[in-house]
């Protein structure tokens, strides 16, 4: 794994950053060991910015650190789940009653651009495209909802989103892709029909759909 130099002033707030990349797109995989020393050693700076980088990861909840055996990537527990997946149904819709509200061809016509790319990724099997691009839609929704205090708030929980959506996408099937890139029309259907308790089931069901899958699929841990 190369993360490359870290040449900028906030050495530590780099290395997090990089660091976050790699757990949210599956290159640290849940359980995994980060030694500092090892870190240190790729990145090219001392072990000090990299305690302060695996700190911060930790008060986001993508890290675990525990005394004397070190520092892990974060796993999904059932109550690590259900806390996300209760919290983000309720904050998402929130999100889409406000885009709904100040709903414009220009809102539908981006959303459903993104969707169109997910299609197309899905047939190809492009995996990482669409995972991305799941990323992008439910990111664009909050930004459409032009709430600046909710975007500051919750922008802590943004990688443990992040990472729901990963551990979703990699449940899926090669054949379960597409019909999972098309539900996201359903979402902008709902919110363009202008009905406030349909854009509330949908986000609802989109939710607990990803969550069951996550359930189902095999564990996916490097402990040893």
């Amino acid at each position: 794994m190369s993360f490359g130099s870290v040449v900028t002033q906030s050495v530590s707030e780099q290395i997090a950053q990089e660091l976050r990349n790699a757990i949210q797109t599956g290159e640290l995989k849940p359980g995994e060991r980060l030694v500092e020393r090892t870190l240190a050693s790729q990145m090219g700076v001392s072990h000090i910015p990299i305690r302060e980088a695996l700190s911060k990861l930790a008060d986001e909840g993508l890290v675990d650190r525990t005394p004397r055996r070190g520092a892990r990537v974060a796993a999904l527990s059932e109550k690590d789940l259900a806390e996300i997946s209760s919290l983000r149904t309720v904050l998402e819709q929130f999100v889409a009653s406000r885009v709904q509200a100040e709903w414009s061809e220009a809102s539908e016509r981006a959303l459903r651009d993104i969707v169109k790319s997910m299609v197309e990724s899905s047939h190809a099997g492009d995996v990482s495209t669409m995972f991305a691009l799941d990323r992008k839609f439910h990111e664009t929704l909050w930004e459409l909802a032009d709430h600046r205090i909710l975007m500051s708030t919750v922008a802590q929980l943004r990688g443990r989103i992040n990472g729901f959506l990963r551990a979703a996408n990699d449940a899926l099937t090669t054949a379960e892709l597409a019909a999972h890139a098309e539900s996201h029309f359903d979402i902008v259907d709902a919110i363009a029909s202008g009905d406030e308790d349909r854009v509330r089931v949908e986000i609802a069901r989109h939710i607990e759909l990803a969550a069951e899958r996550i359930r189902i699929s095999p564990a996916d841990s490097d402990d040893e």
